[in-house]
């Protein structure tokens, strides 16, 4: 079977998506699938190595142009015509069109693919119409879901995270919707990688806690929770360290606010590993994920994590025994059991202990396996659409 996959993000870029979408994809080539990908051409990366970006196995690729978001260059979106992708398509005959994002990419791919009759998965993989509230356009929201509704319903199957998730989207009247978990490499995110170098660098013994927040540094992220969280925390262990891996467009405004917090920037995906082991205690206050890979990391290397219930951490997380989750936007809540927890090591040992246990049975080849269910009942179901219409 040949898959194509259209992107507005991709390798070498560092976020949830680019990363959920590499190891997807190499498990799918392991178990013989064949790629093509669409999407913008990438802007080269500080310190980035240019085999980065070929980690994935693609038989063929178009590059579109990219355009930044303004006020956000991080963020890219890609410009081309439906008539460009149906040319590339037509090229290389995919069996199935993943679309991972629902921007300008993803819709001239949707209006190339419906004309040539192939058949349409789509992800959910960002919260687009949260992002309207986050970012003061709230008056927006409303037309971001309807889009969003016409865009999936032209799918022949579309793909979310969780089952919350897909409850929603079916409420919000967005048809076929099937439940796809993401995955975690538990041998390349581990315990065993602590780092006592890298402790020392930010300034803590063996017995002293480290809090670790890792992600984007932006405002759908609710990062005023994770500077009081923070504070509170610090508060009752004063000893403590506070580390903030990532960047973005909030990251000036939270070093003024936490001036005693270690920010790294953005770290490679072969390094990362290691800041997550050293640490002990993982700080996620986000309410804007529709998965959140940094939780399965964060467990998968043994760290107790504190985050709201809701995406990866209502699926994967028992509260009170492999970490704790907190009812959805109460911030008391939140600091109060960031307070409670970073004064009792063995509370957040335990609980590290048992994340580890419970990310291991989220394996990317079980992942691959049920995404590979999904292709081929898409296809058969397009088939027998097909054949329907032309009795």
């Amino acid at each position: 079977m040949r898959l194509c996959i259209v992107s507005e993000t991709w390798l070498p870029e560092i976020n949830g998506v680019a990363h959920t979408l590499a190891r997807l994809s190499r498990e799918l080539h392991q178990q013989g699938i064949k790629i093509d990908l669409v999407r913008p051409r990438p802007a080269p990366l500080p310190g980035e190595q240019p085999v980065a970006s070929r980690q994935v196995p693609v038989n063929a690729e178009m590059q579109v142009t990219p355009v930044s978001l303004p006020g956000y260059r991080d963020v890219q979106i890609g410009l081309t015509t439906p008539q460009r992708l149906q040319r590339f398509m037509q090229a290389n005959s995919p069996d199935v069109v993943y679309l991972a994002t629902q921007g300008p990419l993803g819709w001239a791919a949707r209006q190339a693919a419906r004309r040539l009759g192939i058949p349409l998965i789509a992800g959910w993989h960002t919260n687009f119409d949260h992002y309207c509230g986050d970012y003061g356009l709230g008056m927006l929201t409303w037309l971001t879901r309807r889009y969003l509704r016409y865009f999936h319903n032209a799918c022949s199957l579309n793909l979310v995270p969780t089952e919350p998730q897909a409850r929603a989207m079916r409420t919000a009247g967005i048809q076929r919707v099937e439940v796809l978990a993401r995955g975690i490499d538990s041998q390349q995110f581990a315990p065993s990688l602590r780092d006592p170098v890298l402790r020392q660098q930010w300034g803590v013994n063996e017995h002293q806690p480290v809090a670790l927040y890792v992600g984007r540094l932006a405002a759908e992220k609710n990062l005023t929770l994770l500077q009081e969280a923070y504070q509170a925390m610090a508060n009752v262990r004063p000893d403590m360290a506070f580390v903030v891996v990532g960047d973005g467009p909030a990251r000036q405004q939270l070093e003024a606010q936490l001036p005693n917090a270690h920010f790294t920037g953005f770290i490679h995906q072969q390094a990362l590993a290691r800041y997550y082991a050293s640490a002990d205690i993982f700080v996620f206050p986000s309410l804007s994920e529709t998965w959140g890979n940094v939780v399965t990391e964060a467990m998968a290397c043994g760290l107790a994590v504190i985050a709201y219930r809701q995406a990866a951490s209502a699926t994967l997380i028992q509260s009170g025994h492999n970490g704790l989750t907190l009812p959805v936007g109460d911030a008391d809540a939140f600091c109060q059991a960031a307070v409670s927890l970073c004064q009792h090591p063995a509370d957040y040992a335990r609980y590290g202990r048992m994340a580890r246990l419970r990310a291991r049975e989220q394996s990317w080849p079980g992942i691959a396996s049920q995404f590979i269910n999904h292709l081929h009942q898409t296809q058969e179901m397009h088939h027998a659409t097909s054949a329907s219409w032309r009795v």
